[in-house]
């Protein structure tokens, strides 16, 4: 899922600087030197006076501003959307701190810092930001709570519902948030609220689409000039690719997110899931074996040994120096090549869901998770916080170069003219188009039930592509490899079912 280069593995120190990370770097904003937030309410935003930022909606066109990826500098064409302000329900103090990603599109963080810096300002809250490598924040999210002191507000980009007994109900945003702009997206709604606690137990602002990327002068040469459309089509075209030319299929098989996400996009595509729509484990079936035999068929025929070692920049790292035919990932690995070697940039392409035996479904490939730890000093500058953020999603999307898609779609209608005239310099300019029915192809992860705190163990423990990788390594048989991760899952649900947070 990390998709800028030279990634650390997980192993990397939450707060050591890397060649491609931001580490930890702090952004400070606003006037009010010391916290004494314990005496808001948390509900204080929700009062009759709150406004509206319908405002948002109107957000103006695109900017010209330069990139910040490494190389050649990408240039918008017009002007970048305007922010708009929501005075915040009652007055704030205090102090606000923030752990989040260095996100994938490094432009993103420089213009998210000076946007939260001046919202700090604006309100009286002494704001500071850390960010650092997408890969840490699990484990320093964990370490956080079990201390029971740390951020005020942490952000992750994949299934953090496994926290919900130490976080904060973030239904009271989430009601305000649909009272200004619509019905928040299924996809996003699915993926943070718990149906048996009737709780969120985060707020899901953003998400960004999973397609597959591949470049088109490998498959023109096997006769799919717009790529595979099925996995069959992947494992025929992969695998004659390889023979041809050496250049394997990069579909992960190691614990970590991209693997977690491509598993999913497999197992869904041949009729399998972890559990059913009320919450009860059926990983163990004839669809999920065969979905193994697949995956153990394409990595002999069409991959290499490395993908059981890759960590989250790897797959991007491989398709942009020529070393793989297809990933499954976002748009930012393109967007890296954009910026570094214009020529592969151009060449890559992409497809959407690919057609299994019995759907066509992805994992999304982030998921905007912000969770208020029950720990938090400032519950009321987070929350009012996070409604200032989505009201300028339109300057998200832009600033994030159409990786992040907004939670509420009334907010950024603009969009489809973004995806069918990319601001940013694709060639042709309406590459990304095929992301305008990206959620028609899209699941939330634990789909098709939710994404309850069983399902986020499952993910963040990589029961999936362990499960995958025992059978193509020969370690079990794919019929052994799935009842060994149904147990696990088993297990994982059994735990949380008693706890009262999982149905079924």
């Amino acid at each position: 899922m990390a998709d800028r280069l030279n990634v650390p593995p997980a192993g990397t120190a939450p707060d050591t600087p890397t060649p491609d990370s931001h580490g930890t770097s702090t952004i400070r904003g606003g006037t009010s030197p010391h916290s004494d937030s314990h005496g808001i309410s948390r509900r204080g935003f929700l009062s009759s006076s709150a406004l509206t930022a319908g405002a948002a909606g109107a957000a103006g066109l695109l900017a010209g501003c330069a990139s910040e990826s490494s190389g050649p500098q990408a240039k918008g064409t017009g002007d970048a959307p305007k922010e708009v302000f929501t005075s915040p329900a009652k007055k704030l103090s205090g102090s606000l701190s923030i752990l989040m990603w260095s996100h994938f599109v490094p432009r993103h963080d420089k213009w998210f810092d000076k946007f939260v810096a001046d919202w700090g300002k604006k309100v009286g809250v002494d704001v500071r930001v850390d960010h650092i490598n997408t890969v840490d924040v699990p484990r320093r999210a964990a370490s956080e709570i079990q201390a029971g002191r740390g951020h005020d507000l942490i952000q992750h980009i994949a299934p953090f519902s496994q926290y919900e007994p130490s976080v904060l109900d973030m239904t009271d945003v989430v009601q305000e948030a649909n009272r200004r702009w619509g019905q928040q997206l299924e996809l996003c709604r699915r993926s943070s609220f718990n149906p048996n606690t009737k709780r969120f137990y985060c707020y899901c602002p953003g998400w960004s689409p999973d397609p597959g990327d591949f470049r088109k002068s490998m498959w023109s040469k096997v006769g799919m000039p717009n790529g595979p459309a099925s996995w069959e089509d992947l494992l025929r075209g992969a695998a004659e690719i390889k023979r041809r030319t050496g250049v394997p299929c990069g579909i992960g098989l190691s614990p970590e997110s991209d693997s977690n996400m491509a598993a999913r996009a497999l197992l869904w595509s041949y009729g399998g899931a972890v559990q059913d729509e009320n919450e009860k484990v059926v990983l163990n079936s004839d669809a999920t074996v065969a979905a193994v035999e697949y995956m153990t068929r394409l990595f002999k025929e069409a991959e290499t040994s490395e993908v059981f070692s890759w960590v989250p920049a790897s797959n991007n790292q491989a398709l942009i120096a020529g070393k793989s035919s297809y990933i499954l990932n976002s748009i930012s690995a393109w967007r890296t090549a954009m910026g570094a070697n214009r020529a592969i940039g151009d060449d890559i392409f992409f497809v959407p869901a690919l057609r299994g035996p019995k759907a066509s479904l992805a994992a999304q490939h982030v998921i905007q998770q912000w969770i208020v730890p029950k720990h938090a000093g400032n519950p009321d500058a987070a929350k009012e916080f996070l409604l200032h953020y989505t009201a300028n999603f339109p300057a998200v999307t832009y600033n994030s170069e159409l990786y992040d898609l907004p939670g509420w779609p009334s907010l950024v209608p603009q969009l489809d003219g973004w995806l069918d005239h990319d601001p940013w310099g694709a060639k042709p300019a309406n590459k990304l188009s095929l992301l305008k029915t990206a959620t028609s192809w899209t699941a939330n992860i634990g789909y098709p039930g939710p994404s309850n705190p069983a399902i986020g163990e499952i993910f963040n423990t990589n029961v999936l592509p362990t499960m995958f990788g025992r059978a193509a390594r020969g370690q079990a048989s794919p019929k052994q490899a799935v009842a060994e991760a149904a147990g696990r899952a088993d297990a994982i649900f059994k735990n949380w079912r008693g706890r009262g947070l999982v149905g079924g």
